[in-house]
């Protein structure tokens, strides 16, 4: 019966001792987070002014159009076509 409690002892002692180092980890990559964030801000991605003609062709836009209405029954829609 001693060897049982010293097992849960242990067992105990062991969890609360990876418990309180996962706290530490996180307290710590929020901390880190914070500070990267105020010493280098996110940069604002500049969007470059739409084409004035249309990069598809009417045959490739049907088929696209045609290829989403199939996949997803009817309930999708095509708004704008871009190429990245």
């Amino acid at each position: 019966m001693e060897n049982i409690g010293t097992g849960l002892m242990l067992m105990v002692v062991g969890m609360a001792t990876v418990f309180v180092i996962l706290l530490i980890v996180i307290w710590l990559s929020q901390f880190l987070i914070k500070v990267v964030n105020k010493i280098a801000p996110e940069e604002e991605v500049k969007k470059k002014p739409a084409a004035s003609s249309p990069s598809t062709d009417a045959g490739a836009m049907d088929a696209i159009k045609s290829a989403v209405n199939i996949l997803t029954a009817g309930k999708g829609q095509v708004i704008k076509i871009e190429k990245l």
